[in-house]
């Protein structure tokens, strides 16, 4: 079997995928779609150990209503269950996602409680695998110029649909961070994870833990996602803290890193863009 046999095969394999993928959402018996999504609330907040592993995140105590029986559950994340909590609050409102009837199963996420509930990732997916199929068999069969072609029309709309979109996101980031004066906080606890290269070689990484009180009374306590200098010694450090009023969980405590991280932001893009378009005129400039 040559190599466009093999296509023909990758192609007809990912397309069965997808066909199943796409009939089984349709028919609603996805993964995705079985699973229970309800909003919990967190109950209670625990500070860090000091010197503990990141990956555990904020401690705490979250409850939630099975809707199927009316059963309210206290539970905890001191295992792993889902994603990691970086920012917490007594009132804040977090997704539970478990196997229906099984609450005990239960997984957090602090993402749209809709977002992803078709089930359509791994179908999208194979979807994409056949395009490259596609323009990998276009390059061979009719000339190479064809994978530039193939791989800067989708790059570039991607592009040009992610740029407004991230600036946009951007600006109403600022503008929230900007929206009222900041209040004070503090550097709780920093947390100690050290990891292992292939090479054999160590590297330790340490995140501060910073609590701080918005001006509507809500205590935080969250990572701190900017880099602080010299982390590893921050612990007691006090700071002055820019958040967002409608989501604490957003918030700096630096709006120049900000700024900075705005304008590299707006020139990865720019640059990616234009590698798309230079992609797709030089494509078709050499057939």
């Amino acid at each position: 079997m040559g190599l466009q046999g093999y296509l023909a095969l990758w192609c007809a394999a990912s397309g069965t995928v997808a066909l199943v993928g796409y009939v089984r959402s349709l028919a609603g018996v996805t993964a995705a779609q079985r699973a229970v999504r309800v909003a919990g609330r967190i109950e209670q907040v625990r500070e860090p150990r000091h010197g503990s592993s990141q990956h555990d995140g904020i401690p705490v105590v979250v409850s939630f209503q099975d809707p199927s029986s009316g059963e309210e559950f206290t539970v905890t994340n001191d295992r792993d269950r889902g994603e990691r909590i970086e920012a917490a609050w007594t009132g804040r409102e977090i997704g539970v996602r478990y196997r229906r009837g099984r609450p005990h199963t239960y997984q957090f996420f602090t993402g749209d409680l809709q977002a992803g509930r078709r089930g359509l990732g791994w179908p999208n997916f194979a979807l994409f695998l056949i395009y490259v199929a596609l323009v990998i068999f276009a390059a061979i069969d009719w000339s190479w110029p064809w994978a530039l072609i193939g791989f800067g029309v989708p790059w570039t709309l991607s592009g040009v649909w992610y740029m407004p979109q991230s600036a946009r996101a951007v600006r109403r980031r600022i503008d929230a961070l900007t929206s009222q004066s900041p209040v004070p906080g503090r550097v709780i606890a920093v947390l100690t994870d050290t990891s292992t290269d292939s090479e054999g070689g160590t590297f330790t990484s340490h995140t501060p833990v910073v609590a701080f009180t918005t001006r509507e009374g809500t205590t935080v306590t969250a990572y701190c996602a900017d880099d602080l200098p010299t982390p590893a010694t921050s612990r007691g450090r006090d700071l002055t803290v820019h958040y967002d009023p409608d989501d604490p969980a957003l918030f700096t405590p630096d709006l120049a890193s900000e700024d900075r991280s705005r304008r590299l932001d707006i020139t990865c893009g720019t640059v990616a863009l234009l590698l798309g378009v230079a992609a797709v005129v030089v494509g078709a400039a050499l057939l």
